[in-house]
This record gives structure tokens, sequence and C-alpha cells, in this order.
């Protein structure tokens, strides 16, 4: 502080009355907070002392706060900064506050009436991590004062982890836990959502004298929630959103998609047929309704009507043959969905043998004639299957000894204790593992075209600027949420001096309709990872059923404002063309003949690839709600007496010649 005090130095001839001498008291010292960036801050010092009190401000030990002469101190906060005041009376008496740290985030939000009570905005993420390697789960927090964060462990308190990131080095198998953090100051006390941690040993599996590479890895993620004829679901968005990032991180391009009809699922798989070839490790999900037939699953197109139908379905063992016909080195099959038996007292059509090929893995979120189940978990729903499988999906080993881990982690879930066990079906005679790399040596060429078919529909569209008449500038973002969903975000980069209170209306044309906006029970979850790159922008659309799109698309931007002169509120409305973005390029709606072949060189799929950070509600953790009956099948007639499928643990290698299996793969 010597570097502080040198302007009010007294010399050693000054002779003063001994009260003079005493230094102002601090009776209020400022205090620490952490907030949002941009945020306006109040610091506040207030002292005691003889005569007029002069104060004075410093954000370095030798940096004044331009302005900084009172004893409240207002800044916009822009990045992390201490901050003292210096106090001093007309005696050349000096007293410092105590230093406070104001911290930055530039991640989130609080809300207009926020008053300083804690306010959390990234809760910890579940996690897996290998065994021996770092630990690292975070909790961020606002609060004024700044808040004090406590770590626990299976409700047990860590001692000595109070900081944001609680890392642990080395972490080992008693590691594994249930972690989350309490946040605490002077206004409140609030608790993180729980998150799951789990340790990877190393699997027996693993240790082998061969290594097994896939030339690629393809996913096709299919989720389905707003039926036109039978109950909506809620789970399937953040279902399919989790797991297409998990395979991203295991080097699969993935496709996500949600609310298909019959003719898009069609049109779907037969185009992800075109990205698969030998050597390729497939991989298709789906989340939504569903039954069985004499041993025989179907998926339900968000358009077929009542009661199911064969017809009006999609078999799943002919997506498997598709798959297979391909000759891909490992073909797998995850369902989350209901497995009831429905019967229209139809016999299954003739079944067209391929020769077996070892490489098959079905993971079926229940049993047979049994029904898969959401859960509420706080304000975020998902299927219980999905749930589990994505906390394991990243672990090495064999692909079934995976599932088998799944299978035992959701056998413990009190909830579904005699309603709901996983089933695996398998011929995987190889110890392949969703984890294996990538070698495409020898399949360049077929890589390459993969690459190419991905690169014609992933393109996000490319900023752009709108500049309006009055002089206000606009800029445009984007990002993919899905495949077939995509993220508009508007901010406004540059006022003008003649507009007042600017704000900006978005508008895609053509118009398409908003899967999200019939749960309106979940649209703080879903707009909580939408949002991520977007959180400063002025407006925000969300397109989503791009596969519908006929046309190149616009967005209509609206710019409202006040004329600083007239004072009349104007409207002002450009329209940007963005082309065909994401799936919209496959053109899934030309492929409306299910009768025909796709033709030679047929487009191929995007992967959405953008990353996602978790934003947790300002909630404390609520214990999970049980909500069955959500995917299974309706009108359920009585079981034929005389059921003829088969049932054993090793699943059929194709299925029926039904509607798709006409489709067969030009080699």
């Amino acid at each position: 502080m010597q570097i502080l005090k040198k302007d009010i130095h007294l010399s050693s001839s000054t002779t003063v009355p001994e009260m003079y001498n005493q230094a102002p008291i601090i009776t209020k010292h400022p205090v620490s907070a952490c907030v949002p960036k941009n945020y306006c801050l109040t610091l506040h010092c207030q002292a005691k002392g003889l005569g007029i009190l002069n104060y004075q401000w410093f954000q370095t030990e030798d940096e004044e706060v331009p302005g900084g002469t009172k004893s409240d101190l207002v800044i916009t906060a822009e990045k992390t900064q201490v901050y003292v005041c210096r106090v001093n009376d007309q005696h050349n008496n000096c007293v410092f506050s105590e230093w406070v740290k104001v911290k930055v985030h530039d991640i989130g939000d609080v809300s207009v009436s926020w008053q300083g009570q804690p306010w959390i905005s990234v809760h910890p993420v579940s996690t897996t991590v290998k065994q021996g390697h770092d630990l690292k789960i975070q909790c961020v927090a606002f609060g004024i004062p700044r808040p004090v964060l406590q770590w626990y462990k299976n409700g047990n308190l860590l001692q000595n982890q109070t900081n944001e990131m609680l890392i642990i080095k080395n972490a080992e198998k008693n590691h594994e836990g249930t972690y989350l953090c309490s946040v605490t100051n002077i206004h409140d006390e609030k608790w993180t959502e729980p998150a799951e941690v789990y340790i990877l040993c190393t699997p027996p599996d693993k240790i082998s004298t061969r290594k097994y590479y896939a030339t690629d890895k393809v996913a096709l993620l299919i989720g389905n929630l707003n039926y036109s004829y039978h109950p909506n679901l809620i789970a399937p968005v953040m279902d399919v959103h989790e797991l297409a990032h998990l395979l991203q991180e295991l080097n699969f391009r993935v496709v996500s998609l949600l609310d298909l009809t019959k003719q898009e699922m069609t049109a779907a798989i037969l185009q992800y047929q075109q990205l698969l070839s030998k050597g390729v490790y497939a991989l298709f999900y789906y989340a939504g309704h569903g039954y069985e037939c004499s041993g025989r699953n179907y998926l339900v197109p968000i358009d077929a009507p009542q009661p199911y139908r064969r017809e009006n379905c999609i078999s799943v063992q002919r997506i498997m043959k598709i798959m297979q016909e391909t000759h891909t080195s490992v073909n797998v099959v995850l369902l989350d969905t209901c497995r009831k038996w429905y019967n229209q007292e139809f016999n299954p059509s003739e079944i067209r043998p391929l020769e077996p090929l070892g490489n098959t893995v079905y993971g079926y979120a229940t049993c047979e004639d049994a029904e898969a189940y959401e859960v509420q978990d706080g304000e975020r729903s998902t299927g219980i299957f999905t749930k589990y499988l994505n906390k394991r999906i990243l672990q090495e080993g064999k692909i079934t000894h995976v599932l088998e881990q799944v299978l035992e982690d959701l056998g413990r879930d009190p909830l579904i204790t005699g309603k709901q066990v996983m089933e695996i079906k398998h011929t995987l005679k190889e110890a392949r593992s969703l984890t294996d790399s990538i070698h495409s040596v020898g399949y360049t060429m077929a890589f390459a075209q993969r690459n190419l078919c991905w690169k014609n529909a992933n393109d996000v569209p490319p900023k752009k600027e709108v500049k309006f008449v009055c002089g206000v500038e606009v800029e445009l973002g984007f990002s993919a949420l899905f495949s077939n969903v995509l993220i508009v975000f508007a901010t406004i980069k540059k006022a003008a001096a003649d507009t007042l209170d600017c704000s900006i209306s978005l508008q895609s044309i053509p118009v398409l309709e908003d899967v999200f906006s019939n749960h309106s029970s979940q649209s703080d979850s879903f707009d909580s990872f939408q949002l991520q790159g977007g959180e400063n922008a002025d407006s925000v659309l969300r397109l989503c059923g791009l596969q519908k799109l006929k046309t190149s698309m616009a967005i209509k931007v609206d710019l409202h404002y006040t004329d600083a002169n007239s004072r009349h509120r104007l409207v002002e409305t450009k329209e940007e063309d963005i082309g065909n973005p994401l799936v919209a390029k496959c053109e899934l709606h030309r492929h409306i003949n299910v009768d025909k072949l796709p033709e030679n060189g047929a487009k191929g799929f995007s992967s959405a690839s953008k990353s996602v950070g978790h934003m947790g509600p300002q909630q404390t953790p609520v214990p999970q709600a049980f909500r069955p009956s959500t995917r299974h099948a309706e009108n359920i007639q009585k079981l034929l007496e005389s059921h003829s499928s088969i049932k054993c643990n090793e699943p059929e290698e194709n299925d029926e010649s039904d509607i798709l299996d006409q489709r067969r793969v030009k080699h």
C-alpha cells in the first residue's frame, strides 16, 4: 500500500493536535462478488472520521478507478478484477478497506429481480472417467456477497473442496459416486443437481492380443415425440441430443432427427444406408412409441393412425437387414421403446435369411411384452434406459459387455423394479468396442465420399450482417441443435444515433412448426440447451422439421425502434436467404415413392456437430417422479395363444420382406 500513500505523506515538520492524527475508521467494508459479464454492480465502502472524508477506489495497487471518488463505486463487470478503497480526511490521515474480488463469468445470466442470493449458472455434469485419470466437475454460481461453495460425495462433506472446479487426481474406483455442491451466502443456500461419477477400470476383454478398427463410424438417431394420433412424449428430445454428442466424442458421424413421418423415416433409413460400407461401425437408435408383433419389433412414425398396423410402421429387423447388406463390421440397434405384444391377426411375411455374419447387437430398453418408461428428474425428462446408456456409452470394452453394465445399472433403479428390465440380444463374435479407432487405409475413396455427403448437408449457414436504412446493424448467427433443427440468433451489433429502444423479431419464410411448442412444462429445460453460443442474443428463432423444406429458406428480420426526432415507433424489415440448411439439402421429401430403389449417388446425411454446455435450472434437486405408460402400444388386443415368435438370445439377422425389403445397396 506504500505506493498508494505517497501522495498524502506528512513531512516530519508538520505539527497538529493529537486528535487530528486519528485516521478514519472503516465501518463497512466492500464485499466480494461473483456476477455474470456486463452486470452492473455497486461496491460500497462506509467510514467515519473528523470532518469531510474523501474516497478513492483502486483496481490495482497504483491504478485509480476513473471517477471512483465516492463511497459507492458503480461498475459494469467485464472481467475478474480486485478493488480497494482509500479513505482520507482533511488532515492527511488515511485508511484502506479490505481488498475485494469481483469474479466475472461469461456463462449464463441472472433474472432482472435478482438481489444477490446464490444463483447457480452451471451445475456439475455426470461423467465417466478412466481409472488413473483426473476427475473434474464444475459448479459456477453467482452471488453478492460471493457465495461459499462446498462439495459433497454421497451426502458426505469433502474436506477442503470449496473451489468451483472439483479436481481429484488419479481417480480410483472408490471415487465413484454421487457428487453435488452447496452454494451459500448471507441471503440463502442452494444445492446443485446431483452428478453421477463413474470410474472405468480396464475390462478383462480389453487385454487382448488383437486390436480392432473401424473404417468409419456412422449413427442414425431418431426421436419421435409429437404424434398425430397417439400420446405425445417428452424425453426423446434430451435423449437424442445427449446421445448424439456422446457418440460424436467417439468420432461417430451422427445424424439426429426429430419427429419423422413414415415416408421421412423410410427416406432417412435409405439415405443412411448410403453411408454404410465394408468395415463401418453402424449404430441405429430410436426413442418413441413402438410395439412387438409375432417376434418382430415396429417403430411408430408420428403420422401413424390408430390402431397400430405393420404397413404404417417401420420394422426394426428390416433396418438391421439393410445395415447387414452393406457388409459393415458392427451393427448396433438401440431401442428406447415399448415391446407390448400387439397382434392384428395377420401372419408374418416370408423370412429371407442372409448368411449369419456374427456382428449384430440389439439393446432393448425393456423385455418382451413390457413397457419402457420416462422419468422426471426436476425439470428434465429422460427415458430411463437412455439415462443409464448415456452414462456408459463412452466406456471401453466389448459392446455387449458395456450394455450388460447398463442392464445392471437399470436393474438397481427402484423406480422400475418389477416394471422394466432391459434385454440384450446379439451374435457379436469379436470383442469390438464403440471406442475402437478409425483406420481408413485401403478405404480412402469410400471415406472421402462419406465426407462429401456430410459436408453437402452439414454446413450451418455462415454469419450474416444485416444493415438497415436507419443505420442499425444486426448480426445473424446459426447453430445446429439437431440435424433437422436450426437455431437462429440475432444480435444488434451497431446502434444508430437516431434510434431508441431497438428490438428484433425473427420469422422464417416459409414458416416451420416448432416441435418444442407443445411441451410448455419443459420449455426451460429445452431453452437451456438451445441457447448455447447465443446467450447474449437479442432474438432467437428455432427452425424445426427442416426435412420438410422444399424451397430455399429466408429469415425475415424486423427491427422495431423509436425515432429519436419524431418519437414515432417504426419498423424496418430485411430478408436474408440462407438456402437449404442442414438436412434440408438431402431433400427427403423427394423420396415419397417408397416402391422405388434409391438412385446411385443419392445425397447423404449431415452431422449436427455443435457442442452443448450444461445450464441447470435454479432449483434444489427434486426426487425423480415416475411417469409410466408413455411409450406403450395402445388398444392392445389379447395375445393369440399360439404366439409364433421364437424366444432366444440369438436375434434374427434379418426379417420379413416388408416395404423396405426392395431397397438394397448398389455395390
